[in-house]
């Protein structure tokens, strides 16, 4: 009896690990196929994980949000530690979305118009809060992983000319990575699962 019992116990776990996986994929998944596409112009940085491989460490113009912008900074503080932030993007004449307000926290202000799209993020901690400083902001979007070999090449690239990521945003503000762009030329697509 105690044999059965164990066996039902590692087949319960092992499905247990296996239904976690499955959920993180097809989230990632869903919001690959149904969010919002927006264009983020890129900004390089480092190209290279030796443990993990070739990826394209990503900045983006929306990744420095000016103060000026976020409506509701603690009113007298003098600093403001790590927090959730939502910025609202726009799509601009040349096809970038960029930053035109942003807030802090995860919830509550203005429903997003229909030219309008919220992206969640976190904000780094900053020791100023002049009007005329920005926030530096993550959106979980910062590496593109590559095949082996590319990612110095497009690295070097991306100092030369403009790049962009075609990002999904979800109805919550959560970003995927779909497509790497050069210009109008896809380099790298994402797939589904």
């Amino acid at each position: 009896m105690t044999g059965r019992r164990l066996v039902v116990a590692a087949l319960a776990v092992a499905l247990a690990q296996i239904g976690f996986l499955a959920w993180i994929i097809a989230g990632r998944a869903a919001i690959l196929r149904d969010g919002r596409e927006v264009l983020l112009k890129v900004e390089p940085v480092d190209p290279r994980d030796l443990l993990r491989g070739d990826y394209v460490r990503l900045g983006y113009e929306v990744s420095s949000v000016p103060l000026a912008l976020v409506s509701n900074l603690p009113a007298g503080a003098e600093n403001l530690a790590e927090s959730a932030i939502v910025v609202r993007l726009q799509r601009q004449a040349d096809g970038y979305w960029r930053a035109v307000s942003a807030r802090l926290g995860s919830g509550g202000g203005q429903p997003a118009g229909a030219g309008d799209i919220d992206i969640r993020g976190t904000s780094a901690a900053t020791w100023s809060l002049a009007p005329d400083d920005t926030l530096r902001v993550s959106y979980g979007i910062e590496r593109f992983y590559l095949p082996e070999g590319e990612g110095r090449a497009i690295e070097q690239d991306m100092r030369l000319r403009s790049f962009g990521i075609v990002a999904a945003v979800d109805a919550h503000g959560t970003a995927q990575i779909k497509r790497l762009m050069d210009g109008d030329r896809l380099l790298f697509e994402e797939p589904l699962y």
